[in-house]
């Protein structure tokens, strides 16, 4: 690893489908969050290397309602862009995903500063997802967004849209282009608009999420084209190369680093199976791999041709897992804290919660000073209203460790540690009450696509007493342990496989036909229910997280 280089992923763990932007000498850069609460995570930068977490686009249920979203709908594929002092930011709600058609809403807000409050939602259309504005140089603004076609034997990914938006109005008008369909990759969708050198330079994303995902260049000398698809396609592609262990590149968005330099921000993945012997060569088949942190966050350097393309200017389309520094003044930032003791008035920005804002009531960090109390609600398998704080992954080898104080004394209150991909995928620790086990007891509770399982015996212990519990993530495998008062550490269960918290693992077909999607990637977290409807709650001393070394 070279000094003051940049390392890819520069946002490690669940950090989708980027959209970044400069404004002065800061860079700004959105990513999309899916069904996890708030929507629309936002990260700053002054050199590209360094990044923080500046706040969320969507905060109150007036701008984003997710209760019963299904599991990796919600917020698609953000896009932020700037425009005479106001930020913009257009983002999909997506409410179905499974089957013939997808509801999909998009949606703009504004702020005067990226870190808001941004304005009440304007409803722009619902014809497709992956929405983004445009401002052109003649002062007019353009949205774009991929049109999905729900009929049987058409191509349901059937083009980019494009029309104008009346930023006075805060509506369309005037005709819609369908200005591009995509190449033989398919899946045309994540249409971003540029202007460089008085040619509109169209990227979409292509070939699907997964380890096929392309970026694809095409421009034209009209907004409303025709368009020429680049002699250097695709842009971006890890398929059938060995990029250092980054697959799965695409969805991508340039930025013009105001020095000289361009650069692409787009997903990738990582896959577990290739974190400490990846292949020889590159490989020939996909299969079996499994990308537990999600998609991430990277970035590389783009040049210009002299006829005009962009192009990767490491001289492949793969992605590089390390590059030179940008020349820009180095401008780190303060480390996130390993540990939180819930001593502050507020969460900080690295909690989420599923579908529903952090709310009194059901989460507190008042009620008892020093802790974060849960009171107890709905199942883990909820789509409405569940009492789960958590945090993402970041590290294929980590640890994260609290101390829960809770009483339950019926089996249908339970609280304590888990290991979140979906409601169908999740591993838990808790305490509960067994009146066959003596009553307080410890459970570890497996869902494998939807299956539930118990790796282990309940464990009793004792009527009261704060509980110690750590999950520990050793790349491809997990395991819990518990502690009680100051006793050592002890295993419960037995290693269990992170595959299971993998996009991966969470997609599932019949045939030709989606049975479900995982878009999104592993949450540790803090969890209560009371299946019984008493509402009691459990307070939580801390939580660290802490990542390993390989």
């Amino acid at each position: 690893m070279t000094p003051n280089a940049l390392i890819n992923p520069v946002l490690p763990g669940f950090h989708p489908d980027p959209s970044i932007l400069r404004v002065g000498s800061d860079f700004y850069l959105a990513t999309s969050t899916f069904e996890w609460w708030p929507g629309v995570r936002i990260h700053h930068s002054r050199d590209l290397r360094h990044w923080r977490h500046l706040g969320y686009a969507c905060t109150r249920t007036s701008q984003l309602d997710l209760r019963g979203n299904p599991d990796s709908a919600g917020i698609w594929a953000p896009c932020l862009s700037y425009h005479d002092g106001v930020f913009y930011m257009v983002y999909t709600n997506v409410r179905s995903t499974i089957g013939a058609h997808k509801d999909t809403h998009n949606y703009i807000v504004t702020a005067r500063l990226p870190e808001g409050p941004w304005s009440e939602p304007v409803h722009v259309n619902s014809s497709g997802f992956d929405p983004s504005l445009f401002h052109d140089d003649d002062g007019r603004s353009w949205f774009l967004n991929m049109q999905w076609d729900h009929r049987p034997g058409h191509d349901p990914f059937c083009g980019i849209l494009l029309q104008e938006w009346d930023r006075e109005t805060q509506r369309l008008k005037g005709p819609v282009h369908r200005i591009f369909t995509g190449t033989s990759l398919g899946v045309v969708e994540g249409p971003h608009l540029y202007k460089r050198d008085g040619w509109y330079v169209l990227l979409t994303a292509e070939g699907g999420t997964f380890y096929e995902h392309a970026v694809t260049i095409a421009r034209s000398r009209r907004i409303e084209g025709p368009y020429e698809l680049s002699p250097h396609h695709p842009l971006l592609t890890a398929w059938e190369s060995d990029p250092a262990g980054l697959q799965r590149a695409g969805h991508g968005s340039l930025v013009d680093a105001g020095n000289g330099e361009w650069y692409l921000a787009h997903l990738c993945g990582r896959p577990v199976e290739w974190r400490q012997a990846p292949p020889a060569a590159p490989p020939s088949r996909y299969e079996n791999l499994h990308c537990p942190l999600g998609r991430e966050t990277a970035l590389q350097r783009v040049t210009w041709t002299e006829d005009g393309w962009p192009r990767l200017a490491h001289g492949s389309n793969a992605p590089a897992s390390e590059l030179a520094a940008p020349a820009l003044p180095p401008a780190p930032f303060e480390a996130e804290p390993e540990r939180d003791d819930f001593n502050g008035p507020t969460l900080s920005g690295h909690w989420n919660a599923l579908r529903v804002p952090f709310s009194e009531d059901w989460v507190s960090l008042g009620a008892r000073p020093g802790h974060l109390r849960l009171i107890g609600r709905e199942s883990l398998m909820s789509l409405f209203d569940q009492s789960l704080v958590a945090r993402r992954q970041q590290h294929f080898r980590c640890e994260a460790e609290t101390l829960v104080d809770f009483e339950p004394t019926s089996f249908q209150q339970t609280a304590g540690l888990v290991a979140y991909y979906n409601t169908q995928n999740h591993a838990y620790l808790h305490v509960t009450h067994d009146e066959r086990n003596g009553g307080r007891v410890l459970r570890l509770m497996v869902n494998d696509r939807g299956i539930p399982s118990e790796p282990a015996l309940p464990v009793p212990i004792g009527e009261r007493g704060p509980v110690r519990l750590r999950v520990r993530f050793d790349g491809a495998l997990f395991s819990f342990e518990y502690a009680l008062d100051a006793g050592p550490w002890r295993h419960i269960g037995h290693a269990l496989q992170t595959a299971m918290l993998s996009d991966e693992h969470a997609t599932r077909f019949e045939g030709s036909v989606a049975r479900s999607f995982g878009f999104t990637g592993n949450f540790i977290g803090l969890a209560c229910q009371d299946l019984g409807g008493q509402r009691l709650h459990a307070d939580f001393d801390h939580f660290s997280y802490r990542p390993l070394p390989d």
